[in-house]
């Protein structure tokens, strides 16, 4: 198929100057930043009606599994759609709309609604949160620059703890998503940080593993590169399980947790579905629930830096 084949729609049309030879159904961003699709073949320097507007199916990167309403970017390298934000700096990649549907890994087209964005119940940049710094002692830091959290301990042998609890909630059943990416800066030393993201019903002074009911994406930072899962309801709980993915310092990390079924919770890592085998059941919490970012360390010198460019749920409430 082409890069784009219209499916529903086909309102707005815009006026397009190639700056290259285009074959019909090829994705181009407009100059106001909009994403568009030129429906016929046109030379360098021809003017054609471009379209911005409307469901299309759209040629889909390889092993991703998009979920319904999510935000979906144009890969302007790999000349495919991404569920994955753009994420290294001088890239082209640019916001494509929105994912019509569930798409599996194996599907190699998904539906998008162009320029569409979906809407966040709770979002780092928009909604707002808490921030808190548990310490006994140093200068640990967590600041909100830009919309981003950063956040880093102090060279003081003592226990720190820094997080962000958002300030809006929601109910166990509203068919929630959570999304967050994270980078790890600088690494801590000796597996004495500990890093987890995604939702809770509340924070804790000291230690994430106490909060009582929680879905998490998990790092035992300078212990190991490993990435884990872990959940917990009062009654069930998944004690933190290796994904298989490594996390790398300075590269950014995109996690997803899908709520929408609370009995199992399914974890995806850069748009790929992680444990597929392991149950993580949450059904059993009363909620409400917040999106958290927790980073704690025990009573060592060693420094940590991490810094988190999203955070964010969006619901499907009937």
């Amino acid at each position: 198929m082409a890069e784009a084949e219209l499916y529903q729609g086909d309102e707005c049309t815009l006026d397009y100057t190639a700056d290259a030879a285009i074959t019909g159904g090829e994705v181009v961003q407009l100059r106001d930043g909009r994403a568009a699709v030129i429906p016929v073949d046109c030379a360098n320097g021809e003017k054609v009606g471009a379209q911005a507007e409307g469901i299309y199916n759209v040629v889909k990167t390889a092993s991703q599994v998009w979920l319904d309403g999510a935000e979906i970017y144009w890969d302007h390298s790999a000349n495919a759609a991404t569920c994955i934000p753009p994420l290294v700096a001088g890239d082209r990649d640019f916001f494509l709309g929105t994912a019509v549907g569930d798409v599996a890994a194996a599907a190699t087209e998904g539906k998008v609604n162009l320029n569409v964005r979906p809407a966040y119940e709770i979002n780092l940049h928009t909604s707002g949160g808490d921030t808190a710094v548990v310490l006994t002692a140093g200068t640990p830091y967590i600041y909100s620059r830009g919309g981003s959290l950063d956040a880093g301990f102090s060279l003081t042998a003592e226990a720190q703890k820094l997080d962000w609890l958002s300030k809006r909630s929601f109910a166990l059943g509203s068919n929630w998503i959570f999304e967050g990416v994270f980078e790890v800066v600088a690494n801590a030393d000796a597996d004495v940080a500990d890093l987890s993201i995604g939702v809770a019903n509340g924070t804790n002074a000291s230690d994430a593993d106490s909060i009582t009911e929680s879905a998490f994406i998990h790092l035992d930072m300078g212990g190991s590169l490993n990435i884990f899962a872990e959940s917990d309801d009062g009654t069930n709980e998944a004690a933190a399980t290796e994904t298989t993915v490594d996390f790398a310092v300075g590269t950014p990390v995109f996690v997803c947790i899908d709520g929408r079924n609370p009995a199992s919770l399914k974890f995806y890592v850069n748009g790929v579905q992680v444990l597929s085998g392991t149950t993580f059941n949450i059904s059993a919490a009363t909620g409400p629930l917040k999106a958290l970012f927790h980073l704690e360390k025990s009573a060592n010198d060693s420094p940590g830096n991490v810094q988190c460019d999203m955070l964010r749920v969006r619901t499907g409430q009937q």
